[in-house]
Formats: C-alpha cells, structure tokens, sequence
C-alpha cells in the first residue's frame, strides 16, 4: 500500500547511491546496523545520521540531515513513527530523491507530503527484504 513494487524498485535501483540512514548509530543490535550493511554490500554508499554522529561500516557519520555537505539521494528512516515526518520533510529539503520509512515507521501525512513534493516514497518496508524480493540480490558486488 505505500511503496508499490515499482516504486520499490526504482528507489533501489535508479534513485541513486547515496543513502542517508537517520538512526544509523554504531549498536550491532539496532535493524539499522544490519540493513546498512546490506545497502552497503548492494553497492550503496551510506551516510550514518545519528545525534552522536558515529563512523559506521567505515561511513562518517553526521548530526542531522543538513549536515551533510555533498548531495543525498534517498534517506532511510529508522526512527519512531512520531519522528518521522519531520525527516521527510527535511530529506524534501536538502533535495533527496527519495524517502524510504523501515518496517514500523508509519506517517501517512509525511507520505503525502513528500509524494507532493516530488520524491518517490516507500513507507513500512525495508530494503534488505525487498531486494531479494524482487530479485535484486544478483546486483550485490
């Protein structure tokens, strides 16, 4: 219902490399911590978002979305449903692509709001699911 297989697709496949991961902190048992390392090994680069603004998976971390100071191309949401309206809207305007919510992490308002902004949007889905799903799994490197 909110990420057709299509959208899906397109955001993995033909939004870009770059993927911001808000939540991103070094804990190994947070699903952000393994979900980056498949991004990672589906060939993406990612950007740990996270107050503490830790290195992960050998990737700087930074503060906030704004901090970043090269371009994002999909910001993958990891934190609480309240939460996350507010990364949709700054990910709307740092000029993402693309806003991915993980499994769980439910706004049906942002949803709306970056789908009118012009990015592509999946919300209560997670990659490291969908890739093999859709068949995707050959294109790791």
């Amino acid at each position: 219902m909110y990420g057709d297989p299509e959208t899906v697709r397109k955001i993995l496949t033909e939004s870009g490399d770059t993927w911001a991961v808000v939540g991103l902190s070094s804990n190994r048992r947070r699903a952000a911590y393994g979900v980056a390392e498949v991004l990672q090994r589906f060939g993406k680069r990612i950007v740990p978002v996270h107050p503490k603004a830790e290195t992960v998976h050998g990737e700087k971390g930074y503060a906030s979305l704004a901090d970043i100071p090269f371009e994002v191309d999909v910001v993958d949401v990891f934190v609480r449903s309240d939460l996350a309206g507010e990364v949709a809207d700054e990910a709307a305007a740092i000029g993402a692509k693309a806003v991915w919510f993980q499994l769980g992490v439910i706004d049906e308002a942002a949803y709306d709001r970056a789908r009118a902004a012009g990015l592509a949007m999946v919300m209560d889905k997670c990659p490291a699911i969908e890739i093999p799903r859709l068949g995707l799994a050959g294109r790791f490197s």
